[in-house]
């Protein structure tokens, strides 16, 4: 994708010579010269000349005279080329801006995932001595949960752990709002305290599975 890509210069005499016909420095009826445009004003080739001529008659703005320039037909229709020109000039703006937004978003996640790493390498480390740590629990296939949102299942009311993650696949959901839904064999990443495990097991296992499974840190 271009950034921020420049018009031609043909491109740029033309909406020029539109805006002066929009702004009545040009009438309409009145004639103008390509040769004058050349020398005086823009300091351009007479091709480029001709191709913004060309332009504008297809426009409907000029009418091209054989060898002798053109004729403004239409201040309306240079006004709507100007605008026509605004709105694609306001597109490419706002592609080059989402652009930068999902370069930084993609920066973000990437670190939120390298700080969730190290996170989970340092409860590796210290798994003992810290009061507030992550732990990985995988959801059974079937877990009452699957099908409910995170909301649904009072994730937080019944267990006192906050989501960190879902771990889906090769895939890490990272921070999922309260409207991500639990999928057979994810595994959800949480934060909490050490006495969450028990509550967390309850939640995620069948009734009759619960006192048997465990999860890990």
């Amino acid at each position: 994708m271009r950034n921020n890509p420049t018009p031609p210069v043909y491109s740029r005499v033309a909406l020029d010579i539109a805006t002066k016909i929009a702004r009545g420095e040009m009438k309409e009826g009145q004639k103008i010269s390509g040769r004058s445009l050349t020398s005086s004003e823009y300091g351009v080739s007479p091709e480029t000349v001709r191709r913004a001529f060309r332009l504008l008659s297809e426009m409907e703005i000029l009418d091209i005279q054989k060898n002798s320039g053109a004729v403004v037909l239409s201040k309306k229709q240079a006004m709507a080329y100007i605008q026509k020109f605004e709105s694609k000039k306001d597109m490419v703006l706002l592609r080059k801006k989402l652009s930068e937004l999902l370069n930084e978003r993609n920066r973000l996640n990437d670190q939120i995932l390298e700080s969730i790493n190290e996170i989970i390498n340092i409860n590796e480390r210290f798994r003992t001595s810290d009061p507030l740590r992550s732990y990985e629990y995988a959801i059974p296939e079937n877990s009452p949960i699957i099908g409910k949102t995170i909301a649904d299942s009072k994730f937080w009311q019944n267990t006192g752990a906050t989501i960190v993650a879902l771990r889906r696949g090769d895939d890490i959901i990272l921070s999922p709002g309260p409207y991500a839904v639990f999928m057979p064999n994810d595994s959800v990443i949480v934060s909490g305290e050490i006495d969450i495990s028990d509550r967390i097991i309850n939640l995620i296992n069948p009734p009759q599975e619960s006192a048997s499974s465990g999860g890990q840190g």
